[in-house]
């Protein structure tokens, strides 16, 4: 019998082309194939992946009309993390980093056994496993990888590694939700000490560029783990440029990691942490900086201090990501120095 050929994908202005299985999505497939192609949450709910279908047609998964509208859709864009080829495709990337689309290390899945879950917050856990003896997990600082949900053999949820690679273990900081798929098995306890969790990975181009620009970070909420890693390759690499990095809460009790960025920064000659709350009226003692994370760092660049020419590393919530680089934008600073990415809530995406 004969077999039908599986649909090809052409990226344009990449020039790169790979095959997608039936069940695979455009983005599912990019990555077995060693692309890392710009994406956020992968569950069509953040907008990240989207791109302009030039030719083919495709089926799409479930998404958000926030992620994609009917009159997007209807006028050819679609999203790499939903799409399912029907036909060879072209596609057209909106959004693209030239030196970074390629995949340094395979994706491998490997299980695991959790070592730690400690609090962070009222709502943020850190939850540390443990690698089998021997085994590797190769990633770049500020890799993502996916956690997969006891007890659903297709649900998977996305974290940041906050940790730096070869040390035997993986650190991710988890937010909390309730319902959530993997946060709610924290808030019943069926994840703890000694729990077996499959991990794979490693996904994401969040990475520090290679370069003497100045860098700004910009992050809320769990967003606060490629940070840390970001920060800890530096403290390791002995790099020494500007830093400055905005962290948004809503208040006091939502601030984490307070000790060790004084650690971090102590080590980094030109580092400045400023946290920023959202809910400072409701802190009578709180003499910080006030209101939207993004409005806060909009000041400080008014002051010119750091100037224009810095890379810019964006991670929290869609809204905040979204906010941050349309203030970017607005200050002149060119797209290829902004880098992101969004954490959308298991909860949004069904879990």
């Amino acid at each position: 019998m004969e077999v039908a050929p599986v649909p090809r994908v052409y990226f344009e202005p990449i020039g790169e082309e790979i095959d997608c299985d039936e069940d695979e999505t455009v983005l599912d497939a990019s990555f077995r194939q060693g692309y890392s192609l710009v994406h956020g949450c992968r569950e069509g709910q953040c907008s990240a992946c989207k791109c302009y279908l030039l030719e083919g047609e495709v089926a799409l998964k479930r998404y958000s009309t926030f992620a994609l509208s009917d009159s997007e859709q209807d006028s050819g864009y679609t999203l790499l993390c939903r799409a399912m080829p029907e036909e060879d495709l072209t596609v057209e990337l909106l959004h693209f980093d030239p030196d970074n689309y390629r995949s340094e290390f395979v994706i491998s899945t490997i299980e695991t056994t959790v070592h730690a879950v400690e609090p962070l917050s009222h709502d943020i856990s850190r939850v540390v496993v443990q690698l089998p003896e021997g085994a590797e997990f190769p990633y770049r600082p500020g890799s993502y990888a996916d956690i997969h949900v006891p007890g659903d053999a297709e649900a998977r949820r996305s974290f940041s590694m906050a940790n730096l690679p070869g040390e035997g273990r993986l650190e991710f900081i988890v937010k909390r939700y309730p319902g959530g798929a993997i946060s709610g098995l924290l808030e019943d306890e069926s994840i703890a000490g000694g729990v077996s969790l499959t991990v794979t990975g490693p996904y994401g181009a969040f990475a520090l560029r290679d370069n003497d620009r100045a860098v700004l970070m910009i992050a809320g909420g769990s967003g606060m783990a490629p940070q840390l890693a970001l920060l800890r390759h530096m403290v390791q690499e002995g790099i020494d440029r500007p830093t400055r990095f905005f962290y948004g809460a809503r208040g006091t009790r939502d601030l984490i990691e307070i000790a060790e960025l004084e650690r971090l920064g102590a080590a980094l000659p030109n580092f400045r942490f400023v946290p920023v709350l959202s809910d400072a009226d409701d802190d009578a003692e709180w003499s910080g900086e006030a209101g939207m994370v993004h409005e806060a760092v909009a000041r400080y660049l008014a002051d010119g201090e750091l100037g224009s020419d810095f890379e810019a590393y964006l991670c929290g919530p869609p809204p905040m990501v979204e906010a941050a680089q349309e203030m970017l934008e607005s200050f002149g600073i060119d797209v290829s120095q902004i880098h992101f990415d969004k954490f959308t809530t298991s909860v949004a995406v069904g879990g």
